[in-house]
């Protein structure tokens, strides 16, 4: 039940995408309720899924009150005897099939894309990757990335359409502290989904791996990233006149050429010790440097194996990549993703997943009724709050419509 008239969308309709019939069948194709009586995978769901929306600051005692709350057993029809302690919670956490919430997951972004029109298919074609790191409250992980401030951390790296998380990766291992591991990992995991795709992966200067650009045209997986500037490479063919400089509107274009780039190839010396020999890849990339109007001094240099497209749809789509930076902001302040409420790591893949569906159901909101990030977190937990309070109104014998006055 929504007070919000002029929205074209509510908070029921959109968790009617998650029918009882779909947690049940998945509940039975995974293992996710084997060794256990109280928290059974739905239930776990319905609880996380809550949990993330009404709590600033999550945790697992805060999961417990609620679970033991008599309104959201009566939201999610559970039975009122049942009770839970904050350890079940954590060891539930800790041993529980992820790969059912990873389905459930899956599955709801799948049918929110099957909406996209033919143009936004198109647009969203152009897939934004990143990572964020999160070492708050962290220093009792027992494995993690190391951190400057000395604790450990969990790295998550997303794929985003622009306008929804399609794919993530957690990552906790020390080898993905960098980027050149952990990006090239992200996309083949998104591409390994979306066969036959025309999607052109968006990456930020954390990448700047020359065999993993060689090993993205090898494998047909198109790409643009910012370069570092100044960085080494041969000009094989200029598709600009000498000194030409050609407006793209919010900046200057100042190159525009074919190249080729030096990798480093570990090779032994005599006395057996290893070091990085500069070696030229056959492979040829474009190289495109545009000057910002707004900041005269500042040179954008980007990279990509796509010779068909415009130098102009080059800079946009590389500035179309502050999308997920948008994305990260928002998981951060609305959904608290910088809070780990598990230290274990496949409790911190449930709840990374948990975020995810929860920030979907958010962004679907937003977009349908056209309002902002914040606003929509507000009114959609205001409609989850005003639903349950329509369900104790019926409950106890009375009629919603008479507090509820539409």
């Amino acid at each position: 039940m929504s007070v919000f008239k002029d929205h074209k969308i509510t908070a029921a309709e959109l968790l009617n995408v998650i029918p009882e019939d779909l947690l049940s069948n998945l509940s039975q194709e995974t293992k996710v309720d084997h060794y256990t009586k109280v928290l059974h995978g739905k239930k776990l769901f319905y609880l996380l899924m809550y949990g993330v929306l009404e709590n600033e600051r999550l945790s697992q005692r805060t999961l417990e009150d609620t679970f033991n709350d008599p309104v959201f057993k009566l939201l999610f029809d559970l039975d009122a005897k049942e009770t839970v302690r904050r350890s079940s919670i954590s060891d539930r956490l800790s041993v529980v099939d992820s790969d059912y919430f990873k389905k459930i997951y899956e599955n709801i972004y799948s049918q929110f894309t099957k909406s996209y029109s033919s143009v936004e298919i198109e647009k969203y074609n152009l897939i934004r990757v990143d990572s964020t790191m999160v070492s708050e409250t962290v220093g009792k992980l027992v494995e993690g990335l190391g951190h400057k401030s000395g604790k450990k951390a969990v790295k998550y790296s997303v794929s985003f359409d622009g306008l929804l998380p399609c794919d993530l990766q957690v990552f906790t291992a020390s080898t993905y502290t960098s980027e050149d591991i952990a990006l090239p990992e992200a996309i083949m995991s998104h591409v390994k989904k979306e066969t036959n795709h025309q999607n052109i992966y968006v990456i930020d200067r954390g990448l700047q791996s020359t065999r993993a650009m060689k090993a993205f045209s090898e494998d047909k997986i198109t790409f643009v990233c910012r370069a570092k500037e100044n960085r080494k490479h041969i000009e094989i063919e200029s598709y600009l006149s000498e000194n030409q400089e050609i407006d793209l509107g919010e900046s200057i274009l100042l190159k525009d050429s074919k190249v080729q780039l030096y990798t480093g190839i570990s090779v032994d010396n005599k006395r057996g010790n290893k070091h990085f020999k500069q070696t030229l890849l056959k492979n040829h990339f474009r190289l495109v440097i545009v000057k910002s109007k707004t900041q005269e001094d500042k040179e954008f240099w980007f990279l990509t194996n796509n010779f068909e497209l415009t130098a102009k749809e080059i800079a946009e789509a590389y500035r179309r990549r502050w999308d997920i930076e948008v994305f990260f902001r928002f998981i951060k302040q609305e959904l608290n993703v910088s809070h780990l409420v598990s230290l274990n790591k496949n409790g911190m893949q449930v709840m990374i997943y948990m975020t995810m569906i929860v920030a979907m159901l958010i962004l679907i909101y937003k977009k349908e009724n056209n309002i902002g990030y914040k606003t929509a977190k507000r009114r959609f937990s205001m409609e989850i709050r005003n639903l349950a309070i329509s369900m104790i109104v019926i409950h106890c014998g009375g009629d919603p419509k008479l507090f509820f006055k539409t």
